[in-house]
């Protein structure tokens, strides 16, 4: 069986749902990785050695913190925080709970690309802003991310486009959205059309963030 158009009509409602549910998913989950990976990749790198705020101790628990949770695939990582989604939004299946599994992915994801970011910024930028007498607050505000925007933009644009493909997979465990619709209908139901819609549906989300992620890179890009 092929791709029915009739019977894509009739799956719009549930398609329109899950998408939404999707874009719910990722935004708040990237809205958290920012908040909290960006504080992250930058400790990471100003507390490394021969930077200002040097301090080898944090930069090892916040590195080994990092990697511990990067090295967990995602589908387990969503299995083993079942007891913290729950603690924390009062349930484990849905778009909300899928979103705690989600920023916590995220979080480190997100921190190595900023922390990779600022380390491709000019050192002597930053020397010359601690002879000019700046602080290190003003040091990251006005140094570290403005020169690093246009690569913290793409990281961005990255980690969302992760969360499109992690939030799919969500899916195959009650989290909602794409990936839901998908596995409920795709592959328990052995129904084409639906698998269909959804690749390209994916396919087309990634397209569109990709473009923009880089457009607006481009544009904040003070070398070009």
């Amino acid at each position: 069986m092929g791709f029915d158009f009739q019977h894509f009509i009739e799956l719009i409602p549930e398609i329109n749902t899950a998408f939404f549910q999707t874009i719910y998913m990722i935004s708040i989950s990237l809205v958290i990785a920012i908040f909290v990976g960006l504080p992250i990749g930058i400790l990471l790198y100003v507390t490394d050695k021969g930077l200002f705020l040097e301090n080898r101790t944090m930069q090892n628990i916040l590195g080994f913190t990092v990697n511990l949770v990067r090295s967990i695939p995602f589908i387990i990582l969503l299995v083993a925080l079942i007891p913290l989604t729950n603690l924390i939004v009062g349930t484990t299946i849905g778009a909300t709970a899928a979103s705690v599994s989600l920023s916590v992915a995220a979080i480190p994801f997100f921190a190595r690309i900023v922390e990779t970011a600022l380390r491709e910024i000019d050192k002597g930028v930053i020397e010359a802003a601690i002879a000019a007498g700046a602080t290190p607050w003003m040091i990251i505000k006005d140094v570290l991310l403005l020169e690093a925007r246009s690569g913290i933009i793409s990281g961005i644009t990255l980690t969302l486009i992760s969360l499109i493909g992690f939030s799919a997979m969500a899916g195959t465990v009650g989290g909602g959205g794409i990936g839901d619709l998908a596995i409920r209908f795709g592959y328990y139901r052995y129904d084409n059309t639906i698998m269909i819609a959804t690749v390209l549906i994916l396919i087309v989300l990634v397209q569109v963030v990709q473009l923009l992620g880089d457009f607006i890179a481009k544009v904040v890009d003070k070398r070009k």
